[in-house]
């Protein structure tokens, strides 16, 4: 903070010069006007001796008023270059009880408005932390500097529950939520954070909250761990194997808390097996649908488009939403091409090729590089989305 604090005396003194410069040039100019009154007064002295010369009869008319001209020559020579003299409006007391104001004054102004604290936290952030409990202490001033900080209010509550204070955290994701919305991980966090704060008691709130965030997204892992732990303590271990098998599929094979949750369906399924229930197979993984196309241009129009015309080429459902399963945008230099369209292409999760028995084919050609709209159009007829032999389609109408 150092030298925050010298650039701000910096400025100060910059300011204090357009008040203190006026004062000092007054005082220039006093001392050039008292000079100017000596002069004169020195004049008059010397033109009362030239007439007391006169009334003696030592001067005549003509040396009398030869002499009064030299006078005048030598005032003049002295006075002249001096500035008029100038009248303050102010006076001399108020510029310089401004100056001593002004710096007071906006030292005050800041302090009681300014961001110091921020500056100081940034400064912090900037280097690495000795210890979590300074991160922790790091945090809180940084979310009661920035209270509408929802990022500052989730990380600080990620902190206390990594420090075991649970009822602290649920606080924090509650605000979090306000701050940022219902978000699935959000009140995947919240609901954890308050089941813990709640010495492991499953709640209606908790199941509320998990319930909305799976809702919202089915896979959000902090609710599907959550249901299974609170499955597992309730001894209702098929529900624990599932909801952890659930999470298990979310998670990236270089996850280490794969192991671990492995461990838990491990246990789940002895102590399932040891009260003599029987481990629930689950249902098999629907295959992913995969639909190879060749797509050409019919010869009558390759004259008619050009080689950078867009071409969309999209899987539907006959029977379902309007919008693409599966698409792939191209070229008309491209063509001719063939293309794969799978569940790995959806537009949207819940709109994969698998998920609809019978879908549809189009390739349009637009020139505007619109989807919805071109001026050619290649369609298919009905086909199950489980066919696995090549399909050929042609672009040879009019769009309509």
């Amino acid at each position: 903070m150092i030298d925050f604090w010298l650039a701000a005396g910096l400025l100060l003194l910059v300011a204090l010069s357009f008040l203190l410069i006026p004062v000092l040039r007054e005082r220039r100019a006093q001392r050039e006007e008292d000079r100017t009154a000596l002069n004169v007064a020195l004049y008059q002295e010397r033109v009362a001796e030239l007439q007391s010369q006169q009334a003696e009869g030592v001067l005549d008319a003509a040396q009398m008023d030869s002499g009064r001209a030299e006078a005048a020559r030598e005032l003049l020579a002295d006075t002249e270059g001096v500035a008029p003299a100038r009248v303050s409006r102010l006076g001399k007391p108020l510029p310089l009880l401004a100056a001593v104001l002004v710096p007071v004054l906006g030292l005050g102004l800041y302090l009681h408005f300014g961001a110091s604290d921020k500056v100081e936290l940034t400064r912090e952030f900037a280097q690495a932390p000795q210890s979590m409990e300074e991160m922790t202490q790091r945090l809180e001033r940084a979310v009661a500097a920035q209270p509408d900080s929802a990022e500052g209010v989730y990380f600080l509550g990620r902190t206390y529950m990594a420090q075991d204070r649970p009822a602290d955290a649920a606080k924090m994701f509650e605000r979090a939520v306000n701050l940022a919305g219902r978000q699935p991980e959000l009140l995947g966090q919240w609901a954890q954070a308050q089941y813990f704060a709640d010495n492991k008691k499953w709640s209606d709130k908790v199941q509320a909250l998990t319930d909305e965030a799976l809702k919202a997204d089915p896979k959000e892992v902090t609710s599907l761990g959550l249901l299974g732990i609170a499955a597992f303590e309730g001894e209702r271990y098929q529900e624990a194997i599932d909801y952890w098998n659930r999470l298990l599929a979310q998670l990236p094979p270089q996850d280490k808390s794969r192991e671990a949750l492995q461990g838990g369906i491990t246990r789940a399924t002895e102590k399932l097996q040891a009260s003599g229930g029987k481990v629930a197979q689950a249902p098999a993984a629907k295959a992913a649908a995969l639909l190879k196309v060749r797509v050409d241009l019919a010869s009558e129009l390759k004259a008619k488009v050009q080689p950078g015309d867009s071409v969309f080429i999209f899987a539907r459902a006959t029977s379902g939403p309007p919008a693409p399963l599966a698409a792939k945008r191209l070229t008309v230099a491209d063509l001719p091409v063939t293309v794969e369209l799978g569940d790995a292409d959806a537009m949207m999760p819940q709109l994969k090729l698998s998920n609809f028995p019978e879908v549809q084919l189009v390739a349009r050609i637009s020139r505007a590089g619109q989807p919805t709209a071109g001026e050619w159009v290649g369609r298919s007829g009905p086909l199950a989305s489980s066919t696995t032999a090549p399909q050929t389609l042609t672009i040879d109408s009019p769009d309509k």
